[in-house]
C-alpha cells in the first residue's frame, strides 16, 4: 500500500469515528478505484458498506456489502454493524419502545403475561417469581431501570408478595388454573414428554385464549415437535396479543427459519433487536441469516439479496396490530382445535386442526372509494395456503362500525354475522381480560393493613412477603427489626431504608377503591395538619437545655423519638421543642423550639440530627402523644426599651460583652478547640442588640458554654428582659473569675 492510500485510509477512519459516514463512503469508494489485491478491496468494499449503513443509505449498502461478498461470502460477525443499522432503522420507523412494557397492571413486567407467583422488587415494581429466578445478577427493574443489586433477595429467598398473591388467585381463578397448568407444562417439557406438554398447553388456552405467553410456549412445543406450521400459527397469536412483546416475534422467527421463509425470519430477528438490543440469541441468528443472503451463488446473486426496503416496510403491520388489540371487536380468535384422532397410514394418531373462518376485513379501493370485504388466501413458495389480506383498510369505517351499531349495514349479510359473531365472543373474551375484575369479588378488607387494620396507605412489602403501610411499618421497625407477621429479621432492610410503594397495590386501591381512598386520605391529612401545627400539641425532646441560634447535635435511639423526628421530617416543619426534664411535671415549664438542618440514619435504626435553636417558649399544658411528650406552648420576646434606658442598655451590652470575650480568650487552647467544634466560634458583637426577638446570639452562645448546670441555665431563657439577662451574665463572668483567681 502506498503512503498515500494509508493516510486516506486513516483519515476515512478519523472521519467514520466522527461520525461523518458520508465523507467516510466517499474516501472509501475513491480508494477502490485505484489498484489493490482482492482481499484488500474486498476490505475496502466492507468498510463503504458500514459506513452507506450508519448513513442511512441501506439500498446502497445492500449493493456495497453484495460487491464485498464475492468471492468468498462474508462471515457473520462482519455484518454486524448493519444488522445494527437495520434494527435501529426499524426502531427510528416504528417508533418501538426499547423494552416492551406492560399495559395490564395485572402483567409482569418482564414476561408481559399474567403475573405469577408476584414477587414485590425494592423499586416496589412486581415480577413473577420464575421471571425472577432467570433474571441475570443484579436484576434490572424492567419498568424504571433501577438495579436492585444486593437489595434483591437471591431466588431461593424470594418470597412471594402475600397480599397480591391472594388476590390474584381470588379475582382470576381461571387465569390462576392456565398458570398452574402452564407449569406442569413446562415440566413436562423439561422431561421431554412434548405430547404431554402440548395436551397441557392445549387446555390452559381453552381456559384463557388472551395469554400470549401461552400461544409462545405452545409454539415452542410445536417446534420441537418439528409442527412448524403450528408453531407458526401460535407465535402469530402471540405477535398479535402482544404485539410489542420480543418472545412473541422471536418464536415467529424460529418458526418462518424452519419453513426457510428467509427473508420474512430475517425481518421478525430485526424486530426482536429493536425491542431487546442485549438479545444475544437474536443477534447470533439474524447474523446467519444475512450472511446466508449475501452467499454467493453464481448467475443468481441477484436473486438471492432482498430489498432491504421491504425488509423495513414489512413491519407497517405491526402499528395495526396494536391499534386491533385496543378494542374486544378486533381481538383475535380463540386458540386452534382439534377434531378427533385419525388413524394415518402407518397407524399413529394425528390431530387435524379445524382451519378457522378467515374475517372479513373492510377495504377501501383506491381508484373509486367503494367499500369491499376481503379475505383470500395464497400459496407460498412451498405450497402452504396463508392467509393474505389486502394492506389499504379503511379504520375510520372500521371505528365507525364498531362505535354505532344501529347504523344500516351497507355490507350485507356476511358483514353482518361477523359481527353478531364477534358481539357474541365478547363476553368470554372479557371474562378472560386480565383488566375486568367482578365487582363482586371486591372486598376492602382484603387490603387492609394487618397492623392498623385500616385501608392500605403507601403501602410498602417487607423482602418476607407481607404488606404494610408504610407508617405502620416504620413505627414497628422502630421497636423491634423483626417482621411483625412472620417474625424474620429484617436487619438488612431496615438497614438499606428502601421503604418503596408497591405499585400495584396502590393501584388497585384507586381503581377498585377510590370511595375509601379518598376517606383514608383524607384522615391521614388531618393528621399531618394536627401534627403541623406548632403551637398545640408541638413534640417535646425532654433531655437538655437548647438556646436560641446554637447548634444542638443530638443522638436519636430511643424509639419514641425516632418516631418523634420522622414526624417532623414528614410534615415539613421539621421543628420539635427541647425542655429540661422536671420530676414533678415530666418537663420543664420553659424551653427551646429546635429545627432540624440535617439527620443521619445508621443501620440499626438510630439517627444523629443536627439541630439549632430557633425561638424561646413558655409550656402552657403537659401532654403526650405515642409515647413522647407534646405541649400546648406560646412564644417568648424579649421587651424593647426606648431613649435613656436603651442608650444605658447599649453601654451594658457593649461592657458585658468585652468581659465576655476577655473570659473565652483566658480559657485553655485546648478548652477553646472543644467549644469550637461543638458550639461553633464566638459570635460577633450585635449592632443593634435588640434586633432580634430573642436578644443577642452571643448572650446564648456564651450560656451555652458556661459551666453552668441546666437547673441554673433556664432562668435565663425564661427572662423576657434583654437588660436582666446581661446582668444575669455579668454576676457569673465575676463569680467565675473570682473563683478562678483563689
Amino acid at each position: 500500500m502506498d503512503p498515500d492510500s494509508a493516510v486516506m485510509l486513516e483519515l476515512a477512519a478519523q472521519v467514520f469515528r466522527a461520525r461523518n459516514f458520508e465523507l467516510a463512503a466517499e474516501i472509501y469508494e475513491c480508494q477502490l478505484q485505484g489498484p489493490g489485491d482482492a482481499g484488500a478491496r474486498a476490505e475496502l468494499a466492507l468498510k463503504r458498506a458500514d459506513a452507506l449503513a450508519c448513513a442511512g443509505r441501506l439500498a446502497d449498502a445492500f449493493d456495497a456489502y453484495r460487491a464485498a461478498a464475492r468471492p468468498e461470502g462474508l462471515r457473520p460477525e462482519r455484518l454486524e454493524k448493519l444488522l445494527e443499522c437495520l434494527a435501529d432503522s426499524m426502531r427510528r420507523k416504528e417508533g418501538l419502545p426499547a423494552r416492551g412494557r406492560a399495559s395490564d397492571p395485572f402483567a409482569c413486567a418482564a414476561c408481559l403475561g399474567f403475573l405469577c407467583e408476584p414477587v414485590t422488587l425494592p423499586c416496589g415494581h412486581c415480577l413473577c417469581r420464575k421471571c425472577l429466578e432467570r433474571e441475570r445478577r443484579p436484576v434490572r427493574c424492567r419498568e424504571c431501570g433501577d438495579r436492585g443489586g444486593a437489595a434483591v433477595p437471591e431466588p431461593r429467598r424470594c418470597r412471594v408478595n402475600v397480599v397480591l398473591g391472594h388476590l390474584l388467585s381470588k379475582w382470576f381463578p381461571a387465569q390462576t388454573r392456565a398458570v398452574q397448568l402452564r407449569l406442569e407444562g413446562n415440566a413436562l417439557f423439561a422431561e421431554k414428554q412434548l405430547d404431554a406438554a402440548l395436551r397441557k398447553y392445549d387446555e390452559a388456552t381453552l381456559l384463557v385464549p388472551r395469554d400470549h405467553v401461552l400461544f409462545s410456549n405452545r409454539s415452542l412445543i410445536n417446534s420441537s415437535l418439528k409442527k412448524w406450521d403450528e408453531a407458526l400459527s401460535d407465535a402469530e397469536m402471540a405477535c398479535e396479543l402482544q404485539p410489542h412483546w420480543f418472545k412473541g416475534h422471536l418464536r415467529k422467527a424460529q418458526a418462518l427459519s424452519s419453513l426457510r421463509r428467509t427473508e420474512e425470519a430475517l425481518t421478525e430477528y430485526l424486530l426482536c433487536i429493536a425491542l431487546e438490543p442485549e438479545s444475544k440469541l437474536a443477534k447470533t441468528e439474524a447474523l446467519k441469516l444475512l450472511s446466508d443472503l449475501f452467499a454467493p451463488v453464481p448467475d443468481r446473486v441477484q436473486e438471492t439479496i432482498p430489498d432491504c426496503s421491504s425488509l423495513l416496510s414489512s413491519r407497517a403491520r405491526i402499528k395495526g396490530s396494536t391499534t386491533s388489540t385496543s378494542t374486544p371487536h378486533s381481538l383475535p380468535r380463540p386458540p386452534r382445535l382439534y377434531k378427533d384422532c385419525k388413524k394415518s397410514d402407518s397407524g399413529s394418531q394425528k390431530h387435524e386442526r379445524l382451519q378457522p373462518r378467515a374475517p372479513s376485513i373492510l377495504i377501501k379501493d383506491q381508484s373509486d372509494g367503494t367499500v369491499r370485504t376481503s379475505c383470500c388466501k395464497k400459496e407460498d413458495d412451498g405450497g402452504r395456503s396463508r392467509k393474505c389480506y389486502p394492506a389499504l383498510i379503511d379504520r375510520s369505517l372500521l371505528a365507525k362500525r364498531m362505535h354505532s351499531p344501529q347504523e344500516e349495514d351497507p355490507l350485507g349479510a356476511e358483514a353482518t354475522v361477523c359481527k353478531r359473531s364477534k358481539r357474541e365472543s365478547t363476553p368470554r373474551e372479557a371474562a378472560a381480560s386480565w383488566c375486568t375484575v367482578p365487582r363482586e369479588l371486591i372486598d376492602a378488607a382484603d387490603l387492609d393493613c394487618s397492623l392498623c387494620m385500616r385501608l392500605f396507605y403507601e403501602p410498602v412489602t417487607t423482602p418476607c412477603g407481607h404488606t404494610f403501610c408504610l407508617k405502620c411499618l416504620e413505627r414497628c421497625l422502630d421497636h423491634n427489626s423483626q417482621c411483625p407477621l412472620c417474625k424474620e429479621d429484617l436487619s438488612e432492610y431496615l438497614a438499606q431504608r428502601l421503604y418503596c410503594k408497591t405499585f400495584l397495590l396502590e393501584e388497585l386501591i384507586a381503581r377498585y377503591l377510590p370511595e375509601e381512598l379518598v376517606e383514608r386520605q383524607k384522615a391521614n391529612e388531618e393528621e399531618i395538619a394536627e401534627l403541623s401545627n406548632l403551637n398545640k400539641n408541638v413534640p417535646i425532646f425532654v433531655c437538655t437545655m437548647a438556646f436560641p441560634t446554637v447548634p444542638c447535635p443530638l443522638h436519636i435511639f430511643e424509639p419514641c423519638y425516632r418516631l418523634m423526628i420522622r414526624r417532623c421530617m414528614e410534615t415539613g416543619t421539621r421543628q420539635f421543642g427541647m425542655c429540661l426534664s422536671d420530676s414533678l411535671k415530666g418537663f420543664a415549664d420553659y424551653g427551646c423550639i429546635l429545627e432540624i438542618r440535617n439527620v443521619e440514619f445508621f443501620a440499626d435504626g438510630r439517627s444523629v440530627v443536627d439541630t439549632i435553636g430557633r425561638r424561646r417558649f413558655k409550656v402552657v399544658q403537659h401532654s403526650q402523644r405515642d409515647g413522647y411528650n407534646t405541649a400546648d406552648i406560646e412564644y417568648l420576646e424579649d421587651e424593647k426599651v426606648e431613649g435613656k434606658d436603651e442608650a444605658d442598655l447599649r453601654k451594658l451590652h457593649d461592657a458585658v460583652y468585652d468581659q465576655a470575650l476577655g473570659w473565652v480568650n483566658s480559657l485553655k487552647a485546648e478548652q477553646k478547640e472543644r467549644i469550637v467544634g461543638h458550639f461553633g466560634p464566638m459570635p460577633e458583637k450585635d449592632p443593634e442588640p435588640q434586633v432580634s426577638p430573642n436578644g443577642p446570639s452571643w448572650c446564648w452562645w456564651l450560656l451555652a458554654v458556661l459551666p453552668l448546670e441546666g437547673r441554673a441555665q433556664l432562668p435565663f431563657l425564661a427572662l423576657t428582659s434583654l437588660k436582666e439577662r446581661l446582668s444575669g451574665i455579668r454576676r457569673v463572668l465575676l463569680f467565675i473569675s473570682r473563683n478562678r483567681s483563689r
